[in-house]
């Protein structure tokens, strides 16, 4: 098994510092890294310069095109028969790669992914965001290291899959947004399995600002009914459920004004916000005790509404946009395309 480590980055020198540096610290030291440089204004040769004498690290420089189409061109550049997508905002533990090894030998997938989790170096806003993106009670666990899903979704900050998968499949489409799901799909359309390795786990760092965060999953909102068009044997309900929670909040705030109105009807009113005050309550207190902070707790209350809100808004508009208003994803939506060579 030869694993070809491929990282598509631009600008980012002091991300890619670090994850070389995670890198070089591997237990297993069996692999070689692609860095596919996006057209960085800032080449990022010199960076991988100073890892030459640590890593088997090859540089290639290329016009920007985005993360899927970088990433196809590290596939095609590498020489392993196995690639693994890193992101340059990932850090990994020193036993990762001896972790993939194990499980590649020992019950061989053609693709898999990798969970995540925050550092305690992270500041508190970043703990907040991975709580709301990891944990079961806000994605059902399945970003976070869920043990068993039928069929796991990796995505690309965390991924692997064999060049007998890459060949048949073409690699990533020109998507900018949802480009690791919609591979996930059309590996099992073409008679590939995909897999959660548990103990492959990355460190993350997500978004440091609730206004880049806001815009992320915005993005996602929109791109799911985009990957249902796409792939409808594949469409789940659980996929309404941030749509649902949104809505749900406007119509619990909405009767609990209500309630002070119509006070012989107060009870009844009051239903749907107790329960939304409960399910907002066990966010703190989970957040809380996982990260043993409060302030944590405070701040993944935050996160997860504009999660649920702003994924939710997103992709009620792609919806309305492509099944009702019966518009083509690409004009509709062009930012999430790449144009076509």
């Amino acid at each position: 098994m030869q694993l070809s480590i491929i990282v598509a980055v631009y600008e980012r020198q002091d991300e890619l510092t670090e994850l070389l540096t995670s890198l070089s610290k591997q237990t297993n030291q069996n692999f070689e890294i692609i860095i596919v440089d996006d057209g960085s204004k800032n080449k990022l040769d010199a960076v991988c310069a100073k890892f030459q004498d640590q890593l088997n690290i090859i540089y290639y420089y290329k016009s920007n095109s985005g993360p899927g189409k970088s990433r196809n061109f590290g596939m095609e550049k590498a020489n392993g028969n196995y690639f693994i997508f890193l992101d340059s905002d990932t850090i990994i533990p020193p036993t990762y790669i001896q972790s993939v090894f194990d499980e590649l030998t020992t019950n061989f997938v053609d693709a898999f992914g990798g969970p995540d989790d925050a550092d305690e170096s992270f500041n508190d806003y970043q703990k907040a965001i991975t709580f709301s993106m990891t944990s079961f009670l806000t994605t059902g666990g399945i970003r976070g290291g869920k043990k068993q899903v039928s069929k796991f979704q990796p995505r690309s900050f965390n991924m692997g899959i064999s060049r007998k998968a890459y060949d048949v499949t073409g690699g990533f489409a020109a998507m900018r947004i949802g480009e690791d799901p919609d591979l996930s799909m059309r590996l099992w359309e073409n008679g590939f399995e995909t897999r959660l390795f548990q103990n492959s786990k990355v460190i993350h760092k997500r978004r440091t600002s609730l206004r880049k965060f806001a815009k992320q999953v915005y993005q996602f909102g929109v791109a799911r009914p985009i990957l249902n068009q796409l792939h409808p044997n594949y469409v789940k309900p659980t996929f309404w459920f941030p749509s649902l929670f949104f809505l749900g909040t406007l119509l619990a705030f909405t009767t609990t004004l209500l309630g002070f109105i119509f006070k012989d009807y107060q009870l009844i009113l009051f239903i749907p916000i107790v329960f939304w005050m409960i399910y907002i309550l066990l966010i703190f207190v989970f957040a809380t005790i996982r990260f043993k902070s409060i302030k944590v707790g405070i701040l993944s209350m935050q996160t997860t509404l504009i999660q649920f809100f702003n994924y939710g808004f997103g992709f009620l508009e792609s919806q309305i946009k492509l099944n009702v208003l019966k518009k083509d994803p690409k004009k509709a939506f062009p930012t999430h395309f790449h144009l076509e060579d």
